[in-house]
């Protein structure tokens, strides 16, 4: 186990060093992302950006069947047939789609992981059977409706109501008001023809928390069924060939069959069945089947987020700008140290977030495949999902927009695809769950168990309890924590003596920023007024910090158990210098935190940025081979600039 970051051996030819740190990057899932990679259509991968709104829809709808017809998309299935290789592979599915256009991806993830996966996880073998077919295949095009004009985050409170009839066994699906039209749904304005529309289950007059009902929107020739009012949301700031709409239902029957009712039910004497007693645990279970999309979400932001730097960093190795005295050559971009600055943390952090990603895969694929169905690990899962969803997006539109800058005027030109994949990543932060309140929910979940521990015990009683279940009340330590954990104790006994390369220092800096940050929050919680919504509402910035305190030290250590599973060379050498930059990167941007809480001194906090100016030079002459890490063929790019 290396904690050293000084380079001793003599680095690989860039395309061998690429190909290892791709091998490595991609871990236990790097042969089934070549294999997608392999058969991924790359002809005509890329919309043009000249296309109107009817043209790009049309594009993105054609280029989803030359995708499905290629065999992407198909992993989806119900959950009597998932495996951990099933699961793992519709996520893998959606991250290939992202080397393309994102319109593309996301329709592809409102057909196949929204609808298909609302089928797949919401519904019985009968649904399956009946439906799940046709979704893949595109033979029913499908729209996944949840969001209302006056509720989205707040899933727990939609108008829409689903109301059985046990006259006509039937459910009657209404829209009472005008805030609770579905809108923003994914393929409704032009395509969809079936909905997975989620209400107010009403039995007997008694309201039964939100379900999912199977709903019909269109004809044969696409007219909007009786009942059924569709609107178009028009032109979007980004992502034009998904075509998003409006949905309103007045009083439309739906046969009893199509509730997906897997885990509630209303059977032919009328009766609502359900193994779950408790609504608001049913409500959360329920929640819990669809967490595929939040996870492709910040897959295909990840993917965004490279795309760019690639094209970045291609282009500062090419562009040359000014030249040195007594010289006639000009120096390329990537020479200035700004420009390093620029480029190479943000890459540090793509790999940092990819190892987590990997975690995230292998957790998924283990829990949903699960069908003893382990709340603990579910709860952990979803947890991880939400952090690393907010992670990813909140870096991919920093760093694409950091891209942009970083091309200059070449970089605003569409040809270029830096302002497209801006325009198309912004809505990330806020699709699948608004990026603030999801790290309300990360926040939450790091402190579930707390208020038990609380009570009864006094002030030292409750450092003591909330220092041990730092890191551990939700989501466990892997190998890579406990590794981590080893390595910061070890530091903790050099103190700040310790150097900036070193692991532990690294390790314990992270985990002295979570740990004491949890700390704090739980003492103001406990003496809040829970009722107070001015006293909780004072507590917001510090729950968003918590929760970013928390996901920073998930992502070093599954970027310390990705290094730890790579063969010793040039590539593992490259990662452990990777790892270190986006440790010291992190730290910085906190340097008045550990400063105020006297975790770092003053001489040490300031040099920080002469470490990191240090080795963004040392990682320069690999930039290259740092971007073909990233598995991403130079010739996918499509950027105009690169060309000749």
């Amino acid at each position: 186990m290396s904690t050293a970051t000084t380079r001793t051996d003599t680095p690989l030819a860039g395309g061998d060093l690429g190909a290892a740190l791709l091998a490595a990057f991609e871990g236990p899932h790097h042969e089934r992302r070549a294999a997608g990679r392999a058969v991924f259509p790359s002809d005509d991968m890329l919309r043009d950006p000249a296309l109107d709104l009817d043209q790009a829809r049309a594009w993105t709808l054609d280029r989803l069947h030359a995708l499905v017809a290629a065999g992407i998309g198909q992993a989806i299935v119900g959950v009597e047939q998932a495996t951990a290789d099933t699961q793992i592979q519709s996520l893998i599915d959606f991250e290939t789609v992202a080397y393309g256009d994102l319109s593309v991806a996301i329709k592809s993830g409102v057909q196949h992981g929204l609808y298909g996966g609302a089928i797949a996880g919401l519904g019985t073998p009968e649904h399956h059977q009946r439906y799940l077919a046709d979704a893949l295949s595109l033979r029913t095009l499908g729209c996944f409706a949840m969001t209302e004009r006056g509720h989205g985050s707040d899933v727990a409170s939609l108008e829409t109501t689903i109301s059985y009839d046990p006259d006509a066994g039937e459910f009657v699906v209404h829209s009472p008001h005008r805030s609770s039209t579905k809108t923003y749904i994914g393929s409704a304005a032009a395509h969809g023809r079936m909905a997975t529309v989620f209400g107010q289950l009403v039995v007997d007059g008694v309201e039964r928390g939100v379900h999912c009902i199977l709903v019909p929107l269109r004809d044969a020739d696409g007219n909007p069924l009786p009942g059924v009012s569709i609107g178009d949301n028009g032109h979007k700031g980004g992502l034009l060939g998904v075509d998003n709409g409006t949905i309103a239902f007045d009083h439309v029957r739906v046969p009893r069959a199509m509730l997906l009712d897997r885990f509630g039910s209303v059977d032919e004497q009328g009766r609502y069945i359900s193994s779950i007693e408790n609504p608001n645990r049913r409500f959360f279970t329920m929640l819990g089947a669809l967490v595929r999309g939040r996870i492709c979400i910040g897959g295909g932001a990840a993917i965004a987020a490279r795309r760019a730097l690639s094209i970045a960093t291609r282009y500062a190795e090419r562009r040359t700008q000014f030249r040195h005295a007594h010289s006639d050559e000009e120096s390329p971009l990537l020479d200035y140290l700004a420009h390093q600055r620029k480029l190479l943390p943000a890459i540090a952090r793509a790999y940092a977030l990819g190892f987590a990603q990997n975690d995230l895969i292998d957790a998924y694929g283990t829990v949903s495949s699960d069908s003893n169905h382990d709340p603990r690990a579910q709860r952990a899962l979803e947890t991880l999902a939400a952090g690393l969803k907010v992670m990813n997006t909140d870096f991919a539109n920093s760093a694409i927009q950091t891209c942009r800058e970083a091309c200059g005027g070449a970089g605003y030109m569409s040809e270029n695809q830096l302002t497209q994949l801006r325009a198309d990543t912004d809505v990330f932060a806020t699709f699948e769950g608004d990026n603030t309140v999801l790290l309300q929910l990360v926040a939450k979940g790091v402190l579930t168990d707390y208020r038990d521990v609380w009570g009864g015990l006094g002030r030292l009683g409750l450092v003591q309890a909330s220092a041990r279940m730092v890191g551990s009340a939700v989501i466990e330590r892997t190998g890579a924590g406990l590794l981590a954990e080893r390595l910061a104790s070890t530091a903790r006994r050099r103190g700040d003596s310790a150097a900036f390369y070193d692991r532990g220092w690294h390790a314990w800096m992270f985990e002295e920023r979570e740990r004491h940050s949890i700390d704090s929050l739980a003492r103001r919680m406990r003496s809040a007024d829970s009722n107070s919504f001015d006293q909780v509402n004072a507590m917001q910035d510090h729950v968003l910090f918590v929760a970013r305190a928390h996901m920073e030290r998930v992502m070093l250590d599954s970027f310390i158990a990705g290094i730890e599973n790579c063969p010793e060379g040039a590539a593992r050498q490259t990662l452990e210098e990777l790892c270190t930059l986006f440790a010291l990167t992190s730290l910085e941007s906190d340097a008045g935190w550990f400063l105020a809480h006297n975790r770092m001194s003053d001489t040490r906090a300031k040099a920080l940025r002469r470490q990191i100016n240090q080795l963004c030079g040392d990682l320069r002459p690999r930039a290259t081979a740092l971007v073909e890490g990233f598995g991403i063929p130079a010739e996918w790019l499509g950027s105009a600039m690169l060309d000749g």
